[in-house]
């Protein structure tokens, strides 16, 4: 990297924030608070997971960080895998840097587990061939930095039959995409890495520079 674009990534003041499954743009407003409170400028984008999912998400996601000029990403769960689904499908979008918080980025085995259900697997609507099917690696230009939770508190674990750490939704492996620039495993649940000052404070420090604090 030079100088000139980690001067840029410094300088960069702009997170947009984006929730995951089943949950309102309003669960990432204690997260925001944290960032603003950082330095940051943070935004929430709001997205409807079920009914219009990555199909809708990610164009919308496309042209919002393509109007507001050079930003940051932190997205919990789903959330991230739709960032990374809308810069692989623009590569030169204006994004430096991405956290994502119990994002299940190689596939996620909850998902899996709720398909085998009808009823179940209509919960998870549009959203479930992404979740479903992950990424391969990751090879874009924006540095990704990944925070697991490892309290296994949560109702996915019923579905996936996990035998590993996990968060209660999102198993630790399934968040180790091949090609990130950092990752960490901190004690929170699914839905606690929400509300996690830990949580906070890693995502701070990576927007800053690009690693966490091990």
């Amino acid at each position: 990297m030079t100088r000139a674009a980690s001067s840029n990534q410094i300088a960069t003041r702009r997170v947009v924030l984006l929730h995951g499954l089943w949950m309102p743009g309003i669960a990432m407003q204690w997260f925001a608070a944290q960032l603003s409170a950082a330095g940051f400028m943070p935004e929430i984008f709001s997205y409807h997971s079920v009914t219009d999912g990555p199909d809708n998400a990610v164009p919308r996601l496309v042209e919002h960080l393509r109007a507001g000029g050079e930003a940051h990403i932190v997205a919990h769960s789903l959330g991230g895998m739709i960032a990374l689904q809308a810069l692989c499908n623009d590569p030169e979008l204006p994004v430096s840097r991405i956290v994502c918080m119990g994002s299940p980025l190689k596939g996620s085995g909850a998902a899996s587990g709720m398909l085998r259900w009808p009823l179940a697997s209509l919960m998870l609507g549009r959203s479930a061939t992404l979740l479903q099917g992950g990424f391969p690696c990751w090879q874009g230009r924006a540095e990704v930095g990944v925070i697991a939770g490892s309290v296994p508190h949560g109702l996915g674990a019923l579905f996936a039959g996990f035998h590993e750490a996990h968060d209660g939704t999102v198993a630790v492996s399934e968040t180790r995409l091949e090609g990130v620039a950092d990752h960490v495993e901190i004690a929170a649940s699914h839905s606690g890495l929400l509300f996690s000052a830990e949580a906070a404070r890693h995502t701070v420090a990576f927007l800053r520079d690009g690693r966490f604090p091990h």
